[in-house]
């Protein structure tokens, strides 16, 4: 039987800092000039996206408030829950990166609202984000690793509706209360923005009692229904895409192209996922916007993994590598 990993990231934020410098990464050659062409980024594209993208939302929170608690409410709900707790994850992706707009501002206000949507305190996971980019899917290092050695059936249940996700933010809401931050955030967050990190959280604990309240004035789940809950059970298609990413690859290695996957989709899957498809062109160069990865991997299609067919592909073999490790572990 194999051991099981400790999959707990306690290590001094310093140690973080240095020992991500002692070992490089593979990085594929592509023309300096050309880099920072792609690197370009565009007020003009981000706007667009983003208003097609909130515009889908409105029309889809009228849909659900026009035919509450009828039969319709149920592909309303299914269509406004994507759209809010799906899509937003790639929103708050790209604006924490501040690569999809040129203006940093814009880039902020945008990942503010959409780490509320996702439920995500933004300055501890702006970090987190970081150090999962300095060490992807590094045991012990990235914070972000969805699918520990083993992976249970139970634990994949759960995260399809952002069950586990939300239990461990709603612990950081409840240290934040009382002023403090979860220890394991603490390795990954510099003490100078500890108090940011409380004061987010407290803003959205009050949100989300602001929204509670509501339901109990109106008597009526439909507040909860579109503020709040649809990060819960709007979640899967986040999860599913998420999936595709890192699932089964490797562990512990300086190579983005063993531990991260690429997957053709299409066009309105890739509107949604702001183009993540492109994973492994991401991790390789992360100030890339999102507007620009079909195109970076054209130009580094030689020298890197062909993407995976279609996302059906991609989790099929996400799948059958998640059940070969589960079965090393219990034999």
């Amino acid at each position: 039987m194999t051991a099981a990993k400790d999959y707990s990231h306690t290590s001094p934020l310093e140690h973080f800092q240095s020992s991500s410098s002692v070992h490089q990464w593979f990085k594929p050659d592509i023309d300096r000039d050309r880099l920072l062409v792609l690197m370009r980024r565009s007020n003009g594209r981000a706007t667009r996206d983003l208003l097609l993208w909130v515009g889908l939302v409105v029309l889809a929170a009228w849909w659900l408030i026009e035919t509450w608690a009828s039969i319709w409410s149920f592909p309303a709900a299914l269509v406004y829950g994507v759209l809010y707790g799906s899509a937003s994850d790639a929103r708050w992706h790209e604006c924490g990166h501040r690569t999809a707009f040129a203006s940093k501002r814009a880039n902020d206000i945008v990942y503010h609202f959409a780490s509320f949507m996702v439920l995500r305190e933004p300055i501890s996971w702006r970090r987190s984000h970081t150090r999962h980019h300095a060490e992807t899917i590094v045991v012990g290092r990235d914070p972000e690793i969805a699918f520990p050695r083993p992976t249970s059936r139970r634990r994949i249940v759960a995260e399809l509706f952002g069950l586990l996700s939300a239990a461990q933010e709603f612990r950081k809401y409840a240290y934040a209360l009382i002023g403090r931050l979860p220890s394991d955030v603490e390795t990954y967050t510099p003490g100078r923005e500890k108090s940011r990190v409380i004061l987010w959280a407290r803003i959205h604990v009050l949100v989300h009692g602001v929204v509670i309240v509501s339901c109990i004035l109106t008597k009526s789940l439909l507040p909860w229904m579109l503020i709040g809950l649809p990060s819960l059970y709007g979640r899967w298609l986040l999860f599913i895409l998420g999936a595709t990413q890192h699932a089964g690859l490797e562990e512990d290695v300086r190579d983005h192209r063993m531990n991260t996957r690429s997957v053709r989709m299409n066009p309105v899957i890739r509107f949604l996922y702001s183009n993540m498809n492109y994973h492994l062109e991401h991790h390789l160069f992360p100030a890339v916007p999102y507007h620009r990865l079909a195109d970076l991997h054209i130009d580094l299609k030689d020298q890197i993994p062909a993407p995976y067919p279609s996302l059906w592909s991609a989790l099929r073999d996400a799948s059958s590598r998640v059940r070969r490790i589960r079965s090393e572990y219990s034999t």
